[in-house]
């Protein structure tokens, strides 16, 4: 088996500025948390992430207009258990961005999640789309302060 080493990104990925209720998206911290070497070029990260971040927020749209009744500016206000030194609500949105993000970069480009001599199969890479797409829904379900459950029919 060869040893390929990741290719490193060309400059920096930068950071993406939301709307004023959502935390802002760090693309650096995205390709160290979600293992994205340069592979995948700043402009299809950028590209990937916007589409996640919109939908995200598209789909926290009611949540949004809620705290905002009550009087939350943004989502850091919205009271919550702080973890790591940050609201664990601002964990739960950049978990289902992220996760969105990897998911539709996997999907478009799966030689990104494979080897150089393609010895992952196709299996392997559907399977971890989906677990993708589960986790930024949990997460979503999460931040709205809703239970998550997975039901099998038999």
């Amino acid at each position: 088996m060869d040893f390929v080493s990741p290719e490193k990104p060309d400059g920096k990925a930068g950071i993406i500025t939301n709307t004023p209720f959502w935390p802002d998206v760090d693309l650096e911290h995205y390709r160290l948390a979600m293992r994205t070497d340069g592979v995948v070029t700043n402009e299809r990260l950028k590209e990937a992430a916007l589409s996640a971040i919109c939908e995200t927020n598209a789909e926290l749209a009611l949540y949004k207009e809620r705290q905002q009744q009550l009087g939350f500016a943004n989502l850091v206000d919205v009271p919550a258990a702080t973890i790591g030194g940050f609201s664990e609500l601002t964990y739960w949105y950049r978990r289902a961005v992220y996760c969105r993000t990897k998911a539709n970069l996997t999907e478009r480009y799966p030689d990104i999640d494979t080897t150089k001599s393609g010895s992952k199969r196709a299996e392997d890479i559907v399977s971890s789309v989906d677990e993708l797409w589960r986790d930024a829904q949990w997460a979503v379900q999460r931040l709205q302060g809703k239970a998550h459950i997975t039901v099998e029919l038999i």
